[in-house]
């Protein structure tokens, strides 16, 4: 593939966590997923899953801040989004989820309602929720459940994560690509 259509298919990709519409991502769309997130499943900021919420949330943005945010102005920009995922990313998508993991996790623990992992329309809530429209919500959860048993693992979510997010082609094969 291109780098120039590889480079168009990861902006794409920015609007998922420019939350706010701004045209950056920060600090405040980060915890801004966190709170809506928490409204969605009925939690508190102060419960122990909350509390694992907001510091995964704010770890993924200390992350993506060190892997993307070139100006140290505490934003990232589009071009910089960009230029983090491909120059720094693109050869290690893992290395995106291990920073998205706390968060992730903490996710994971809020949509899992019954203790028995989360199901497909917990899934799908939270794609809901995080601003993914109700038809591709239910596709990508549905593409999230890789081993067909219902539930929806740690490692089933960090794995198609970090192929949405830092390379083309997984995505669209697994179903979750829009662009």
């Amino acid at each position: 593939m291109a780098s120039s259509e590889y480079e168009h298919r990861i902006a794409s990709r920015f609007a998922g966590f420019d939350q706010d519409g701004n045209g950056y991502i920060d600090r405040e769309d980060f915890s801004g997923a966190a709170r809506a997130l928490l409204a969605e499943f009925g939690a508190t900021a102060r419960s122990d899953k909350g509390q694992a919420l907001y510091s995964g949330a704010e770890a993924f943005w200390q992350g993506m801040a060190g892997i993307a945010d070139v100006d140290g102005d505490q934003r990232v920009s589009r071009e910089e989004f960009v230029t983090g995922a491909v120059k720094r990313l693109a050869d290690n998508p893992q290395r995106f989820a291990e920073i998205a993991r706390p968060f992730l996790r903490a996710v994971l623990a809020l949509a899992d309602e019954d203790g028995n992992g989360v199901t497909l329309q917990g899934a799908e809530r939270v794609l809901r929720t995080l601003g993914v429209p109700a038809e591709q919500a239910a596709q990508a959860a549905a593409a999230l459940d890789s081993e067909h048993d219902g539930r929806i693992s740690e490692e089933e979510t960090l794995a198609a994560f970090a192929a949405y997010y830092t390379t083309s082609d997984s995505a669209e094969a697994a179903g979750t690509g829009s662009d």
